[in-house]
C-alpha cells in the first residue's frame, strides 16, 4: 500500500521557494531541496516531476504571497506615485525584517540566473514585468501625466529601476540607502512627468 503524502503541494512549493529565493536555482541541488522542504526526492518527483517544474511552481506562489499584496496598491483604481512610494516602502520594510542584505526579488534574481536558459521562466519574468509596467502606467496616468508616449517611456524606466533596486538590496545592509534611492528616483520621475 503506498504511503500517504505528509505534505501538501502548496506547502512544498512555499518551502522550495525559500531555498530557490536565497540560494538560486543552480546552487540548489535536489539534496538541498530535500533538506529545506523535508520532502523526499520521491515526494518531490511525484508532486512535480522534477526540479524545473518545482522551480516554475514557485513563481505562482511568489506572485500570490509577495507580489500581489505589495503591488496591489499600485494597481488600485486611483493609485498615484505616492502608491509607488508605499509599494517600495512595504518591500523595504519586509527586507529589513528578514535582514539586509536580503534575498532581493525572486523574479529579479531569476531574470539574470534562469530566464536566459529556461524559456518557461523567461515567459514568467516577462509576465511579471508586464504587470509592473501596467501598475506603474496606472500610477503615472493618475498623477496627471497626459502624454501617452512619456508615460510609456517612464513606466519602462520604472520597471528597469525596480529590478535593479532589488538586485541592490542583496548587497546593502542599510535600509535608509534604499529609501533614499527610491525617493531620488521618484522625484526624477515626477519631474520628467510634468
Amino acid at each position: 500500500m503506498p504511503r500517504r503524502a505528509q505534505h501538501s503541494k502548496e506547502n512544498l512549493v512555499e518551502l522550495a521557494l525559500g531555498q530557490f529565493w536565497t540560494a538560486g536555482y543552480f546552487a540548489s541541488s535536489m539534496d538541498d531541496l530535500v533538506k529545506s522542504t523535508g520532502v523526499s526526492r520521491y515526494g518531490i518527483y511525484s508532486a512535480f516531476g522534477g526540479k524545473d517544474e518545482l522551480f516554475l511552481a514557485c513563481f505562482e506562489i511568489y506572485q500570490k504571497t509577495v507580489v500581489t499584496p505589495a503591488f496591489a496598491q499600485v494597481e488600485a483604481l486611483g493609485a498615484d506615485l505616492d502608491a509607488v512610494r508605499r509599494y517600495f516602502e512595504c518591500q523595504i520594510q519586509r527586507a529589513s525584517e528578514v535582514g539586509l542584505p536580503g534575498p532581493g526579488c525572486f523574479v529579479a534574481n531569476s531574470t539574470t540566473e534562469v530566464a536566459p536558459v529556461m524559456p518557461e521562466a523567461k515567459a514568467m519574468v516577462e509576465a511579471h514585468n508586464t504587470r509592473l509596467k501596467s501598475g506603474f502606467t496606472n500610477a503615472l496616468n493618475n498623477s496627471g501625466t497626459g502624454d501617452a508616449k512619456v508615460v510609456h517611456a517612464l513606466a519602462d524606466v520604472m520597471v528597469v529601476f525596480t529590478n535593479g533596486f532589488w538586485a541592490t538590496s542583496r548587497v546593502t545592509n542599510d535600509a535608509e540607502t534604499l529609501r533614499s534611492c527610491v525617493e531620488d528616483f521618484l522625484n526624477m520621475i515626477e519631474e520628467a512627468a510634468k
